[in-house]
Order: structure tokens, then sequence, then C-alpha cells
């Protein structure tokens, strides 16, 4: 998955990094302790989607590649959790065919 997409994240339309994610269902619940001891292992994001995503990908033997897009601090302000036009909606969706385009190519070789 990350060979045939890796070439994906030089060519992207926008700023994409590739890197850990720290994933729990619960960050606002977390300790100060936690959260810099994985601030220091150089986790990019705190997320809570992937892990249900690679469950899946692992029950079914199909390949899975998440994209978070990262937007917001915690509901720290008002809209936060907004994900229109001015705040990447449109750059998530032009990823998201990019990656399949670029997979489905792949799947032609």
């Amino acid at each position: 998955m990350l060979s045939r997409l890796g070439a994906l994240v030089e060519a992207a339309p926008i700023s994409v990094f590739r890197g850990a994610t720290w994933t729990t269902d619960a960050p606002y619940r977390e300790t100060e302790e936690a959260i810099a001891a994985h601030r220091d292992a150089g986790i990019l994001a705190v997320e809570m989607e992937a892990a249900a995503l690679y469950a899946f990908s692992r029950s079914r033997g199909r390949p899975v590649a998440c994209f978070a897009h990262v937007t917001n601090t915690m509901a720290q302000a008002a809209g936060d959790f907004e994900k229109g036009e001015a705040d990447g909606a449109l750059d998530s969706l032009v990823l998201a065919t990019a990656a399949a385009k670029t997979w489905l190519e792949a799947e032609k070789c």
C-alpha cells in the first residue's frame, strides 16, 4: 500500500505529511504526561478513526490507507469541527481522488 501511494505523497496537489498518529477514543481525557510522551516520540496528530480502519484491514485481509485531515484543536474555538471549503474539505476530496486513481493505475500493472 505504501509503495503504491508513496509517489502520491510527493506529487500531491496539497501538503501531505506521512508519519505516525496516536489513536485514542477520547483524546480530551488523556493526561499531560501522555500527550508530552507522544509528542516527544514524534507523533504527528491524535485521531479517533484509524484503529477501526486497520482492524477492518486485518480482519478482512484488505489493504487500507488512512488520510487524516487534521483541522481542529479539539473544539477549542467556535465552529472548530466545521470542514467547509475554506478549511480544506475540497483539498481532502482532491487527495482522495488522486489516491484512488493512483491505486487503480497500479492495479492495471
